[in-house]
C-alpha cells in the first residue's frame, strides 16, 4: 500500500461519544501506522468549559497511532470553520486526508477501505470524495464493494488536495442558482433537502460546510464512492450534546461492517444505478423526513 493518509478528528464537548469513536479507531488494522491530527474546538460559554476541558484532558491520554498532533482552539470556531480550516491545514503538507467527527464509530477495516479507495481513484478527477458511511443497500449481483452517487456524506469521508482546494465556500453563483428552477430540481435529485439546506446556509440560518461541499460536487458533476457495507455508524443522534443531530429514532440506521475484509473491489465505470440511487435517496425523501419528524416529536421532552 502507498503512504497512508493522515486522519483528522474534530472534537468539541461530547466525551461519551468521543471515547467510543477513539476506541473504535484504535482497533483499526492500520491505526498504528497512521498519523492522527486532533482538532479541539473551544467552549462557546462558561457552561461548556467543563465538558470541553474533559474532552481535552481525555485526548491527551490516547495512544495507539504512529503520531498524534493536537490542535487546541483558543476560541469557539464552530464545526464548519473548524473543518474547513483543519482540512486546509493538513492538506498544506499532504495530498489526502481522512476526516472523522466525535460521534462516528468505525469498523476495523475503515482505514483499509479509505486508503485503498484514495489510492485507486487518485488520478480519477471525476471522483470528488470517498465515503465510509452507507445506509444498507441491496447491491443485487454486483461484483464490486462500492457504488457511485453525486452526493457526498460528511460521516467519515476522505478527499484529495486537488479536489478540496477548488471549492468556492462563498458560493459566488448562488443568486444564479437560486433563480434557476431546473438547477434546483437537479440538485434535489440526490435528496429533497439539498436546495433548502443551501438556501438556509446562504440566509445565515445554518452554518454548514457540508452543503457547500455538496453544491460544489453537484455543480461540477463529480462522483462520491460509497461502500455497500458501511464502515461508519453515527452514534450521535440521541446525544444531548449533538450539534446537528438530535433524534431518538434515526432514519440513517445502518449495519457496521464486521467482516474485517481488507481487500476491496473498485471500478472506473462511473454511473448512477437507478435501483441503488432509489435506495440511497430514500432517507432524504420528503415522506421519510416527515415520517421520522412525527415519530421523534413524540419523544421530545
Amino acid at each position: 500500500m502507498c503512504k497512508l493518509s493522515p486522519i483528522a478528528l474534530f472534537c468539541y464537548k461530547r466525551l461519551d461519544t468521543l471515547i467510543k469513536t477513539v476506541e473504535a479507531l484504535q482497533k483499526n488494522n492500520l491505526a498504528a501506522e497512521s498519523e492522527l491530527y486532533v482538532f479541539l474546538d473551544a467552549a462557546k460559554n462558561e457552561e461548556e468549559k467543563y465538558a470541553v476541558n474533559d474532552v481535552r484532558n481525555y485526548i491527551k491520554t490516547i495512544e495507539g497511532f504512529k503520531k498524534i498532533i493536537i490542535s487546541e482552539s483558543e476560541f469557539n470556531r464552530g464545526l464548519a470553520t473548524s473543518i474547513i480550516e483543519g482540512v486546509n491545514q493538513i492538506l498544506k503538507n499532504n495530498e489526502t486526508v481522512i476526516v472523522l467527527e466525535d460521534d462516528l464509530v468505525s469498523s476495523p477495516n475503515f482505514l483499509d477501505f479509505m486508503n485503498q479507495a484514495l489510492n485507486f481513484y487518485k488520478e480519477a478527477e471525476k471522483v470528488f470524495s470517498i465515503t465510509g458511511f452507507s445506509i444498507p443497500i441491496n447491491c443485487g449481483k454486483s461484483s464490486l464493494d462500492v457504488y457511485f452517487t453525486t452526493r457526498s456524506s460528511s460521516w467519515g469521508w476522505a478527499t484529495w488536495k486537488n479536489r478540496w482546494q477548488n471549492i468556492d465556500w462563498e458560493i459566488a453563483d448562488y443568486h444564479e442558482f437560486n433563480n434557476n428552477r431546473k438547477s434546483r430540481r437537479d440538485f434535489n435529485k440526490m435528496g429533497s433537502d439539498m436546495s433548502t439546506m443551501l438556501d438556509r446556509q446562504m440566509q445565515g440560518k445554518i452554518n454548514s460546510w457540508a452543503i457547500r461541499w455538496c453544491y460544489h460536487q453537484f455543480k461540477n458533476n463529480l462522483f462520491s464512492i460509497h461502500p455497500f457495507v458501511s464502515k461508519i455508524d453515527n452514534i450521535g443522534f440521541d446525544s444531548a450534546d449533538a450539534c446537528n443531530t438530535k433524534e431518538k429514532f434515526n432514519r440513517y440506521e445502518t449495519l457496521l461492517d464486521k467482516s474485517n475484509t481488507t481487500e476491496f473491489r473498485f471500478s472506473y465505470d462511473f454511473c448512477l444505478e437507478p435501483v441503488i440511487i432509489k435506495q440511497f435517496t430514500r432517507p432524504f425523501s420528503i415522506s421519510s423526513r416527515l415520517q421520522y419528524k412525527i415519530i421523534n416529536s413524540f419523544f421530545k421532552n
